[in-house]
């Protein structure tokens, strides 16, 4: 099979293609489980043709790589083919080569230096505490959210 015989909702597509190129992944929360995806374009001697890459087949494909993509699935989007691994398929690579890519850096990580260059300043925890402290001497604090401060009895002598 090549890509030029491919159509869209088509399932058990067996192709073995070069990664044109590799867009930047992205992160996504679907039913409370979070996943990476990431597009690329894919070529064989027929075409070319968008390739959808899935969580761990993001970082096993490199822009340059020979691909064997196995039991594929082909949608359309806007008019476009697109092919991914779907649900049952597997993609395997046959050779490295090409471009590599640098790795990347996950957004756990980058965090810190996003707080850092907004200007704000964290206050430290311990001027936090000692306000909180202060502010609610002789009231205990509540456990939930539905119960009321208690204020503490002074006994005057």
């Amino acid at each position: 099979m090549e890509i030029k015989d491919v159509q869209p909702n088509q399932g058990n597509i067996d192709l073995v293609l070069t990664i044109k190129d590799k867009g930047e992944a992205r992160t996504f929360e679907k039913f409370g489980k979070t996943g990476r995806v990431c597009s690329a374009t894919a070529k064989d001697d027929s075409g070319e043709i968008k390739l959808t890459l899935w969580n761990d087949d993001v970082d096993k494909v490199k822009a340059g790589n020979k691909i064997h993509l196995k039991n594929g699935w082909c949608s359309e989007y806007q008019g476009e083919r697109q092919l991914s691994s779907g649900k049952f398929g597997e993609i395997e690579v046959l050779e490295s080569g090409g471009a590599e890519e640098p790795e990347e850096k996950p957004a756990e990580e980058e965090a810190p230096a996003e707080a850092e260059s907004s200007g704000e300043a964290a206050e430290p925890a311990s001027e936090t505490e000692d306000k909180t402290t202060s502010e609610t001497a002789g009231e205990e604090q509540p456990e939930t959210l539905d119960e009321e401060p208690v204020k503490e009895e002074e006994t005057v002598v």
